[in-house]
């Protein structure tokens, strides 16, 4: 199952509601197998990301270090 929703499912951003982080609407659109692709995928993501940053860490990392320093 090799499709935009599963790409769109392996993206670091995620919506926000009331302030709070949503999950993404693409994952409801897959099944189990869907699902555990996308997952599988974001993991192989997230290390390259890391491999390429000089502080080793991936655009989720990043994501949730700044959240932590701005509040």
């Amino acid at each position: 199952m090799n499709d935009d929703r599963i790409q769109e499912g392996t993206t670091a951003w995620r919506p926000r509601v009331g302030g709070r982080i949503d999950i993404l609407p693409a994952w409801h659109d897959l099944d189990e197998e869907g699902r555990r692709e996308a997952f599988e995928e974001t993991v192989a993501l997230r290390k390259l990301e890391a491999a390429l940053d000089p502080d080793g860490l991936s655009s989720t990392a990043h994501a949730v270090l700044d959240r932590i320093r701005r509040a």
